[in-house]
């Protein structure tokens, strides 16, 4: 497995596979070529379907610098073989192409292709949860132990940062008002949430706690802001959500946190190690479903869980999503995903006070469960997987449609 790093990008939304990934290839691409006459993009399945609502065309064209000079050819009725979220860029010198290269957004903001060209170091010498759970037994250590030694010295200084990041996005997230670009006209919610849950008493006042901030980040991100991949931006408010209760209503210390932030990094390295968190290849249970087991562990690491109930927490939560489509309403990163954020963030923390109560025993593992979420996004049918030809997609955008006509 590769660094943790790599499933906590800082960057803008509103799409890691869709903006993030591209940006990083326009950039590449524009660096080799600095001095071509022209760029032509064609862009292939689930990036040609949903680009347009997630800005992929808007990002290409910042990074290039040049519209006038840049064509994007939207390939929708084309899949390219290694991935769903498929690029070809060409270079050009007058009529003549100089140069071209395909490459795959295969989610998280990271990219692949036939060269190797973004491969990094694998650190880490296992890679399931099992094998790591053998090691922590062995070596009467933590999953934290465990980053610690196979990662840099200075990956806690990287996730303080990133724990910073994610503080000030909800931070953010909680003051601004308003709507969200795009034609669905979506107004924002974090705000209201956030006051509402301040004036609740009983169970009602952490579960608006735990909305609000899963909101915030979202609604950051719906709108271009700056977020944290965890493991992706359309999954983005979850655990930082979980996190930020924690610490202003469990009055946990960010020394702790930080520490959560290490296992939840592990197990998101463990899903994108062994099967897949691209919405466009196995649906949103590959977004938020791995995002969900990455909160529900971290929060019963912070809770003072053993690793047997850390697994089971994170096995919970990854459980229990399997199934989930990827759906988008117009391609935009704001209905379902906004509120399925905040949703699965109070399922995170369920999760953690249901394995908390246990001795971490059980009889599914969060393998196992990895392995099934592979099987069920190949059985899923292409529409479920981020092409808004499905699901909510295609119900909504009827609805839409309808009420824009009456109006």
């Amino acid at each position: 497995m590769k660094s943790i790093r790599e499933v906590f990008r800082i960057g803008y939304g509103p799409s890691s596979s869709h903006t993030m990934g591209p940006s990083r290839a326009a950039e590449y691409f524009k660096a080799k070529h600095p001095r071509a006459s022209k760029y032509r993009i064609s862009l292939y399945g689930s990036l040609a379907l949903t680009g347009r609502g997630h800005g992929t065309d808007a990002v290409i064209h910042k990074v290039i610098g040049r519209p006038e000079d840049t064509e994007i050819i939207w390939q929708d009725h084309i899949t390219l073989p290694r991935h769903p979220n498929g690029m070809l860029f060409e270079a050009l010198q007058g009529d003549e192409i100089i140069d071209k290269w395909e490459v795959y957004s295969i989610g998280g903001g990271a990219l692949w292709d036939e060269q190797g060209t973004f491969d990094s170091e694998e650190i880490y010498p296992v890679t399931t949860m099992g094998e790591i759970l053998a090691w922590c037994k062995r070596e009467g250590c933590t999953l934290v132990d465990y980053v610690a030694a196979h990662e840099k010295e200075d990956i806690f200084d990287y996730l303080a940062e990133v724990w910073e990041q994610m503080q000030q996005t909800i931070r953010n997230g909680l003051e601004n008002e308003g709507v969200l670009p795009g034609t669905l006209k979506l107004s924002r919610k974090a705000s209201s949430y956030n006051i509402k849950a301040q004036q609740s008493a009983g169970s009602a006042r952490p579960m608006g706690m735990l909305f609000a901030a899963a909101l915030a980040t979202s609604e950051e991100n719906a709108g271009g802001g700056k977020v944290v991949t965890a493991p992706t931006c359309g999954a983005s408010g979850v655990v930082p959500a979980v996190m930020y209760f924690l610490k202003h209503d469990q009055n946990m210390t960010d020394h702790r946190i930080i520490r959560g932030l290490a296992t939840a990094g592990l197990i998101g390295n463990i899903v994108k190690s062994n099967g897949s968190i691209s919405g466009a290849e196995v649906g949103c249970q590959g977004e938020l479903g791995t995002a969900c087991a990455m909160a529900a562990g971290a929060a019963t690491q912070i809770l003072g869980g053993t690793p047997r109930q850390i697994e089971y927490a994170a096995e919970m939560g990854f459980e229990h999503n399997l199934g989930l489509t990827c759906d988008p309403v117009c391609g935009y990163v704001q209905i379902p995903c906004i509120e399925r954020n905040a949703f699965v963030a109070q399922k995170a923390r369920e999760s953690a006070i249901y394995a908390l109560f246990s001795d971490g025993r059980h009889m599914v593992s969060f393998d196992d469960v990895v392995k099934t979420m592979m099987e069920t996004g190949k059985d899923m049918q292409a529409k479920y997987r981020e092409t808004s030809l499905g699901g909510l997609a295609s119900v909504c955008m009827k609805t839409i449609a309808e009420r824009q006509k009456k109006e």
